[in-house]
C-alpha cells in the first residue's frame, strides 16, 4: 500500500473529514458482527463488511489485514475478558455460596456485554465447518466448570453446602446460567432480567445449602423389618 493509500485508509477511506483510526475500527467490526451474524464466517466477504462499515477495502487492510484479523479482533478480546472474569473470582475468598452467586452473576453479565460476539460465536461453534480461525471456546467453558466445582466442594467441606455428586450440582448452577443466555438469544421478548436471574440462581443455591436428610432407623413388624 503506497503512502497516500496508507493515509487515507487510516483515515477511513472516504471523501469528507477524516475519521478517526478508533471510529473505523469500531464501524468495521460492528460491521463484521453483523455480516458474520447473518452469513457465518465462510459465506461473509471483506466486500460486505467494507460496504456496512461506509469505507473501503484498504481501510480493513490497514486496520485487520484480512477477514481472519477482523475475526479475531472480534473475539479475542471478549475471551481474554472472561479468562480475566474467572481468574478474578477464583482469587476471591469469603462464603463459597457467595462466591458461587457472584462468579455465574458476572458470567451472565459479561454475556450481556458481548450478545453480538456470543451470537457470531454460537453460529461458528454450532454450525457446519466454516474455516473459521481456530479459537478454543471449549476451553474456556471446561474452566469456567472447574472453578465451579471447586467452590462447590469448598462449600461443601466448610458446611454451607450439602449435596451428593459435585458434577450435578455443578451442572444444576450451569443450567440456570445457560437458559437465561439461551433465552436472551432465541426469545429476547422472555429473557430474565437481573432480578429474575438472581431469583432464579437462588433457588438452585438454596436446594444446595439444604441438609440431607437424616435416615430414620427402619421399623420392625412382626418380626419383619419395614
Amino acid at each position: 500500500m503506497r503512502n497516500g493509500e496508507a493515509r487515507r485508509a487510516k483515515a477511513g477511506g472516504s471523501a469528507g473529514p477524516a475519521a478517526a483510526p478508533a471510529d473505523v475500527r469500531k464501524r468495521l467490526l460492528r460491521a463484521a458482527t453483523e455480516v458474520f451474524q447473518a452469513k457465518g464466517y465462510a459465506a461473509a466477504s471483506v466486500r460486505e463488511i467494507v460496504e456496512a462499515a461506509g469505507v473501503t477495502k484498504p481501510v480493513l487492510y490497514y486496520h485487520f489485514r484480512n477477514k481472519e484479523g477482523i475475526y479475531l479482533a472480534l473475539m479475542e478480546p471478549a475471551m481474554a475478558e472472561f479468562e480475566a472474569l474467572l481468574r478474578k473470582h477464583a482469587e476471591r475468598t469469603g462464603p463459597a455460596r457467595e462466591r458461587i452467586e457472584a462468579l455465574c452473576l458476572d458470567a451472565w453479565r459479561l454475556f450481556k456485554r458481548h450478545l453480538p460476539e456470543v451470537r457470531v460465536m454460537y453460529a461458528i461453534y454450532y454450525g457446519p465447518p466454516q474455516g473459521a480461525p481456530f479459537l478454543d471456546f471449549d476451553r474456556l467453558h471446561l474452566a469456567f466448570q472447574n472453578l465451579l466445582k471447586r467452590l462447590l466442594v469448598e462449600g461443601r467441606e466448610a458446611g454451607e453446602l450439602s449435596f451428593g455428586r459435585t458434577e450435578d450440582a455443578m451442572w444444576a448452577l450451569i443450567g440456570v446460567v445457560n437458559v437465561a443466555q439461551e433465552v436472551e438469544l432465541c426469545h429476547p421478548e422472555m429473557a430474565l432480567g437481573e432480578r429474575e436471574f438472581r431469583r432464579t440462581l437462588g433457588l438452585v443455591l438454596r436446594a444446595l445449602a439444604k441438609p440431607a436428610p437424616e435416615k430414620r432407623p427402619r421399623k420392625k413388624t412382626k418380626g419383619v423389618e419395614r
